[in-house]
């Protein structure tokens, strides 16, 4: 009788543990999806991609190439959060988190420059491969994605759901072009977007240093 209690109590055991670790490993994901779409949404990419939209019969190449950019940014930001996680401590790891988010907002929060698209002649996905790479190395996305790597136990979903959640901006940006996308109040979200960063980075910062 008391090895079927603690059998069952094992068995308990392991059931919470399996949910909480389901639980964790979507919030991660989630939280890098929603991160990255009011990031990307508050960014010069989606011009960039629709200029490639306006560029490029081919809108399937175009798409590919750009989902592949930003899939292979977002491995480069948890790549960089995995080597620096054992180096800081779980708070100092919020306050990097923070700081990117708030980082982020602030970057936003300034008029966009109309983004130069090249002449590189070298066909739909590779063009669009090139010019979503450069522009995504080292942006906004990649850092909150290396810090959301660097506090989680499955630092690969942190990349998945920013690239989730860029390629939900960044797809109607490139079917639409810029003559669609002009059509929308991007200002107006931009800094909607931005505020919102802005508001989650306080949030983390002031959880991190226990202020609430």
């Amino acid at each position: 009788m008391g090895q079927s209690i603690e059998a069952g109590k094992q068995a308990a055991g392991e059931s919470r543990d399996s949910r909480g670790g389901t639980a964790e490993r979507m919030d991660a994901l989630m939280a890098a999806l929603v991160a990255a779409l009011f990031t990307q949404a508050s960014d010069r990419t989606p011009w960039t991609a629709a200029l490639l939209g306006d560029r490029y019969a081919s809108k399937a190449a175009v798409i590919a190439a750009t989902a592949l950019a930003i899939a292979l940014g977002n491995a480069i930001g948890v790549v960089g959060g995995v080597i620096v996680a054992p180096m800081l401590s779980p708070n100092a790891r919020d306050l990097l988190l923070a700081f990117a988010l708030l980082s982020a907002g602030a970057s936003g929060c300034w008029p966009l420059k109309p983004p130069k698209l090249r002449d590189w002649r070298l066909g739909a996905f590779s063009s669009s491969l090139v010019a979503v790479g450069m522009l995504g190395f080292g942006d906004r996305t990649q850092f909150i994605t290396a810090a959301l790597a660097a506090r989680s136990t499955t630092p690969a979903l942190a990349a998945v759901g920013a690239t989730i959640g860029a390629m939900v901006v960044l797809v109607p940006a490139i079917l639409l072009g810029t003559r669609g996308l002009r059509k929308i109040p991007t200002t107006a979200l931009r800094i909607a977007a931005s505020v919102a960063l802005l508001i989650s980075g306080a949030v983390q910062g002031l959880g991190a240093l226990r202020l609430i």
